[in-house]
């Protein structure tokens, strides 16, 4: 009898569940008005996405690549050292071509800020070219470049949303006469949101 009753009790505590969870409901009998409410809920999760190169071109998601970009005096070695643009500039990533790299920031949560950090110098075994050789700038004022070796840029918002896209432009000065090689040296841009 008590597991029969238990099993019934089971049943009807099913059965009824789905009704507790309903939406408001008021009877008026004869005359008058019923109202019922209901509360509505839109979520957006806080988000922050930079993506230089390769990365700006996908859809606020996480991109591997990192690109590289190339200064290459092999058809001009004579220019060396002369303030002389390198005969080929190449890059691995998107397009624009050439030393021109797009990038791209959005953040939901009020002012980014994009610093830089970089190594003093591009090394090639013991040899070295200062990093304050190299330089960049940016196509859009909303969206500048930040400078090399712990520079920061504010992108501009819109409220407290910002979604800004550049082309980013660097440059080597070319005003040293290093030793034959191939220097590199990695800058990392970092986007910080409150």
């Amino acid at each position: 009898m008590k597991k029969t009753l238990f099993v019934h009790t089971a049943v009807a505590l099913a059965v009824a569940a789905p009704l507790l969870a309903q939406a408001e409901s008021q009877l008026v009998n004869g005359t008058g008005t019923a109202a019922a409410n209901l509360d509505l809920r839109v979520v957006i999760p806080r988000v922050l996405f930079l993506g230089v190169g390769t990365g700006s071109d996908t859809p606020l998601a996480t991109n591997g690549a990192i690109d590289a970009l190339t200064f290459d005096y092999s058809t001009n070695p004579l220019d060396v050292g002369t303030g002389a643009a390198a005969g080929s500039i190449t890059n691995t990533g998107p397009a624009p071509a050439g030393a021109t790299i797009p990038v791209r920031v959005f953040g939901n949560n009020g002012q980014v800020t994009v610093t830089s950090s970089n190594p003093a110098v591009l090394t090639n075994g013991t040899d070295t070219i200062p990093f304050t050789e190299l330089s960049v700038s940016s196509n859009n004022a909303a969206f500048a470049a930040p400078t090399f070796g712990g520079g920061t840029s504010l992108p501009t918002l819109a409220g407290r949303v910002t979604n800004q896209t550049a082309n980013w432009t660097y440059s080597y000065a070319n005003n040293t006469t290093p030793a034959f090689g191939t220097y590199e040296g990695r800058v990392t841009y970092t986007a910080t949101m409150p």
